[in-house]
């Protein structure tokens, strides 16, 4: 008789359980997000209005995902001018609640980044990097973690911020007193903790408890507070194929082809000389020299003026050419601002800087308030290094903002009286005074991306000339350049009338007039 064995009904309920735990957690999975990549497009878009832990301009955002559906904060983010239009009874209580400023729109971010970004706000320490040849104690690596997401706001390591610096706060009070005024000062001080009282008066600003933290979390705060910022050895020696690809590819210039004419020169000399050095003496055929046959020779010495006029004035020609042709040009600037860290690291847009590029016809350089907007509150240099700066350099070239508008980091306020300087940045991109050239025709009218033509500015550290700005290279533009007719009913008509006279589907810029000498001479 054929046996069946039966499962009890507990066994039954431990194989569902697991069952149901791993689809679980591989739909969470699924929906994760990186909270360290969310910390940077936060500092980038979302720090200059909001605060993980306190009321900024906008609210507090930490544990925002546990208020409102993911769906609903992803929409949010992108559009919500539009959720308020749209009558969304959500979306117009948060605006209402909030004094009715109105959020900036942010439709660049993808999904992805929006998940990022909600995964940074549960405030949950984030997973250390691998990094190289250096061992890292990890207690040290989430103390650093915690530092950032719940202390950052208010205090450095070193030097004031809103709060005292906090690097060796170990070495003044005992640990079991900073793990009680960490959780809850308020507490302490209402206790009559004399200590506490003390320490309350340093600023009139409170400093916000908190009690969410674990025993474990303050020793892995006050274990990163006694060491500082360990910097891991990583590897170096590596070179930017960037760095050197504008000076790699020089073509077949003037150079190579006066060679190539040299050469033929000589072999026509050669033949020449070779065929003519017989002559004829007293009836009797004779062989000269052939040295003395090119010298003497009428055709070779005719060939050879032709040669050297026709030669002078290709290199004249050629170097003339290279007039004002700065491709490639880098001038050492008074301050070491690095493009690929504001740009690229901290994704900050070009616009926010140079914000003249789509109203006027110049890009505009910054003034330094604009650079104060943050460095109020970022006074050193904590990223990657570079171009064999140290820390302590950069952070001497974020004083020479400080110094040219008067900022005085240690009390976190402008000096008084204080006669401001101009930063006296050097001119890359300059064109010539009888060219004109309007950003906002390119820019806004246009929709052209400045890497067109400044090159992956958020790769470079030091900016150079990524193009050459000839007239060559702006009307090769217009020819390769089709108008974008999109919600353009200005520019149809036009469009239309100019496809039916080419004979085409899609009229570039010069067809439009991209070639007319007035446009950019006039």
């Amino acid at each position: 008789m054929k046996s069946v064995k039966q499962h009890s009904a507990l066994s039954r309920l431990v194989i569902s359980s697991l069952a149901f735990l791993l689809f679980f957690s591989l739909n969470l999975s699924a929906q994760e997000g990186d909270a360290a990549n969310g910390e940077k497009l936060f500092k980038s878009v979302c720090a200059a209005c909001h605060k993980l832990d306190k009321k900024l301009v906008g609210p507090a955002l930490k544990g925002i995902t546990e208020k409102r559906e993911q769906e609903w904060l992803i929409a949010w983010i992108k559009d919500s001018p539009g959720m308020i239009k749209s009558g969304d009874k959500l979306a117009i209580q948060v605006f209402e609640e909030n004094n009715k400023l109105p959020m900036t729109a942010n439709p660049q971010l993808s999904d992805q980044d929006i998940i990022d970004i909600l995964a940074y706000t549960k405030g949950e320490p984030i997973a250390p990097k691998a990094v190289a040849t250096q061992e890292i104690d990890p207690g040290v690596e989430r103390g650093k973690k915690i530092f950032k997401t719940n202390c950052a706001a208010c205090h450095k390591l070193e030097g004031k911020l809103i709060g005292p610096e906090l690097l060796k706060i170990g070495d003044k009070y005992e640990t079991d007193w900073l793990k009680a005024w960490i959780k809850d000062n308020t507490a302490l001080v209402a206790s009559g903790d004399k200590l506490a009282k003390t320490a309350s008066e340093y600023s009139p600003i409170a400093m916000t408890p908190f009690p969410q933290l674990s025993d474990q979390d303050l020793d892995d705060l006050l274990s990163y507070l006694a060491v500082g910022d360990v910097k891991a050895t990583a590897a170096t020696g590596a070179v930017s194929a960037n760095d050197q690809e504008i000076f790699e590819n020089p073509g077949f210039g003037v150079l190579p082809t006066l060679g190539l004419t040299i050469l033929a020169f000589v072999l026509l000399s050669l033949i020449v000389a070779a065929t003519t050095n017989k002559v004829v003496v007293e009836g009797e055929e004779q062989e000269d020299s052939m040295l003395k046959s090119m010298i003497f020779n009428p055709f070779l010495r005719f060939l050879f003026v032709i040669f050297c006029v026709v030669g002078g004035a290709w290199l004249v020609f050629g170097w003339l050419m290279q007039v004002d042709l700065n491709e490639g040009y880098q001038p050492i600037q008074p301050i070491a601002f690095s493009h690929a860290v504001h740009a690229g690291d901290n994704k900050i847009d070009c616009q926010y800087c140079h914000s003249s590029a789509k109203h006027s016809k110049t890009s505009g350089i910054p003034t330094a308030n604009v650079c104060m907007n943050c460095h109020k509150s970022i006074s050193e240099y904590n990223g990657e290094l570079f171009d064999g700066h140290s820390k302590e350099d950069l952070d001497n070239e974020i004083q020479k903002i400080y110094d040219a508008v008067g900022w005085d980091k240690e009390n976190v306020q402008y000096i008084e009286g204080f006669e401001q300087k101009p930063i006296e940045w050097v001119r890359i991109h300059n064109l010539a005074d009888f060219a004109y050239y309007n950003h906002s025709q390119h820019v806004t009218v246009a929709g052209l991306d400045c890497s067109k033509c400044h090159g992956p500015v958020e790769e470079m550290h030091e900016v150079y000339q990524y193009s050459p700005l000839t007239m060559d290279w702006c009307i090769t533009c217009h020819r390769e350049t089709e108008v974008d007719m999109t919600e353009n009913g200005y520019y149809k008509n036009i469009h239309d009338q100019l496809a039916k006279k080419y004979g085409v589907e899609k009229v570039t810029e010069a067809q439009m007039g991209g070639l007319e000498c007035g446009k950019c001479h006039y």
